[in-house]
């Protein structure tokens, strides 16, 4: 089977997650398997993988791909925010590593026929679990325009919102929008063109907008970023790679208020608070993919990884 998809920072990934090769790790969104391909081959002893996707073409794919490392990996079809049902099922009460890598596979952009991409005909659909309810035509087609220019803004960080929610309400008013190819001509359509080595298609930032909406992407990694330090052994680490600056933001902040111990005023002649850290960042800075992997793979030049060790 062809797995044309190219995972990020792999030999980093590695290096910074597995600290223990005989320990119990998780993959959170295993997508195509090539993070935990890596990840499980340098296991030893009792070491073991458990991987985690809400979408059901990840977790068939991910199956097959990772079939030939045997037992010691387990492929479950769930949302890493429910990571702790998941262990306690499992019953497994800690582990020594996490991974998350918060982008879209090639599949999904490519072949999974749900309106991810903006260079794609296909149903405007956008759910990472099929079965959810919600779906980006429903939002296209039946917010308000304050609502919709407010997820623009908000998931999208889209500073010509207003504009693009003005095309929508009058193309919608004629005839529902319902593919991913109409409301990308849509708003290509009313945005000025825009040239050069980091050129992006207009309506890349809508499109990210409704993907995070649908899935409650940002919701999802609160949740998540809530119950790790509950979840870590002591000296496990957690690796997160993003590729949008809100996500960035959030596992930034997270691992900078676990690092920090007390947050008592500094007037104040003793600690009150009892914070202590709980956490120790493995970088402080961002790291980034290198010139060689961005010319080898373009989709890699967004994403940053960051990493922390429970202490």
């Amino acid at each position: 089977m062809d797995y044309p998809h190219q995972p990020v920072l792999v030999e980093e990934v590695v290096k910074y997650l597995v600290a223990a090769p005989d320990g119990i790790y998780v993959d959170g969104t295993v997508g195509n398997g090539g993070h935990s391909l890596a990840v499980g081959k340098g296991l030893i002893g009792k070491g073991s993988l458990i991987c985690l996707d809400r979408d059901p073409d990840a977790v068939a794919i991910s199956k097959k791909r990772l079939a030939s490392l045997g037992e010691r990996v387990s492929v479950i079809r769930a949302s890493y925010a429910d990571l702790d049902q998941v262990l306690m099922e499992l019953e497994v009460e800690k582990v020594d590593g996490l991974l998350l890598d918060l982008g879209m596979s090639s599949h999904q952009l490519e072949k999974s026929g749900r309106g991810f991409s903006f260079l794609k005909d296909e149903p405007l659909d956008m759910r990472m679990d099929p079965e959810d309810e919600l779906t980006a035509r429903h939002l296209i087609n039946n917010m308000t325009p304050k609502e919709l220019e407010n997820i623009l803004k908000k998931y999208g960080e889209e500073r010509r919102a207003k504009s693009i929610v003005r095309a929508i309400v009058r193309a919608r008013e004629k005839k529902p929008i319902e593919t991913s190819s109409r409301l990308a001509g849509l708003i290509k359509s009313i945005s000025p063109p825009s040239y050069g080595p980091k050129a992006r298609h207009p309506a890349t930032r809508t499109f990210q907008a409704l993907r995070v909406a649908v899935n409650r992407e940002l919701e999802n990694i609160d949740v998540f970023l809530n119950k790790i330090p509950f979840l870590l052994a002591k000296g496990g680490r957690l690796v997160v790679l993003s590729y949008h600056s809100l996500e960035d933001r959030c596992i930034k902040k997270a691992m900078f208020d676990w690092e920090k111990g007390c947050t008592c005023p500094p007037d104040f002649p003793q600690c009150v608070c009892g914070k202590v850290p709980t956490f120790r960042r493995l970088f402080k800075k961002g790291l980034k993919p290198d010139k060689r992997e961005i010319d080898e793979n373009p989709r890699a030049r967004s994403a940053i990884m960051r990493a922390a060790e429970r202490i």
